[in-house]
C-alpha cells in the first residue's frame, strides 16, 4: 500500500496485521480518488479506518483535516504509525470507538464533513443506517459525498432518503458506491 498522489505521494503505508481488516487495494483507492477529482477540500471522516489509507490519501490531496475512527486496537496502532509517516500529525484526529457511538460525539462537537469514507467489514454492513444517522445528526457539509466500499453482495439501494446516488463502480469482488447529500 502506498499514497498515490499529492504531498505524501509514494509513502509506503502499513497494513493492519491479521485477517480482521481488509485493506482497500491501491487500484480501488486510485479509482475512487480519480472519480472524486483532483482536489479534495474540507474535512474528511474515515469511519471504519483500518490502516487509515483513505483518509491519508485525502489529506495528501488537499483535505483540510481527517478524523479516523476504528474500534480495533491493532488498527488504531497502524493508523498512528501511518500518520507519523506524513510528518503532519496535526492534520489528523484518531479515535478508537464504535462507529455509531462516535457519530453522536462528533455531532456534539459540531463537526461537518465534506467527504466520508465507509468501508466496514463486509459481513457487518450497516451502511444505510450510518447514512441515515449522518444526516439526522447534521454531520454533513452542503453537497457532501459519501464513498461506500462493499462486496458485490451488499447491493446498496439506489434511493436513500436525503441522498442522490452519484456513481457506482465494480472492481472484482469490490463495489464502490458514491452518494451525495441532496439539498433540501
Amino acid at each position: 500500500m502506498r499514497v498515490i498522489s499529492g504531498k505524501f505521494r509514494g509513502r509506503k503505508l502499513k497494513a493492519v496485521p491479521g485477517l480482521r481488516t481488509r485493506p482497500t487495494t491501491d487500484k480501488v483507492k486510485e479509482a475512487v480518488f480519480n472519480m472524486l477529482g483532483l482536489q479534495i477540500n474540507g474535512p474528511v471522516l474515515d469511519l471504519f479506518a483500518g490502516s487509515g489509507a483513505l483518509a491519508i490519501e485525502a489529506v495528501s490531496r488537499g483535505a483540510d483535516f481527517a478524523v479516523l475512527v476504528d474500534r480495533q486496537y491493532q488498527a488504531i496502532k497502524t493508523i498512528k504509525e501511518n500518520i507519523a509517516l506524513t510528518k503532519e500529525i496535526s492534520n489528523f484526529e484518531v479515535i478508537k470507538a464504535d462507529a455509531f457511538r462516535i457519530l453522536k460525539m462528533l455531532a456534539e462537537k459540531n463537526y461537518k464533513f465534506n467527504y466520508i469514507f465507509l468501508d466496514p467489514p463486509y459481513k457487518q454492513q450497516k451502511i444505510v443506517a450510518v447514512l441515515q444517522q449522518l444526516r439526522e445528526l447534521n454531520l454533513l457539509a452542503k453537497d457532501a459525498i459519501i464513498v461506500c466500499e462493499t462486496d458485490q453482495q451488499a447491493q446498496l439501494p439506489e434511493t436513500i432518503t436525503g441522498y442522490t446516488l452519484w456513481k457506482r463502480a465494480d472492481y472484482g469482488i469490490t463495489e464502490v458506491t458514491f452518494y451525495q447529500l441532496r439539498g433540501e
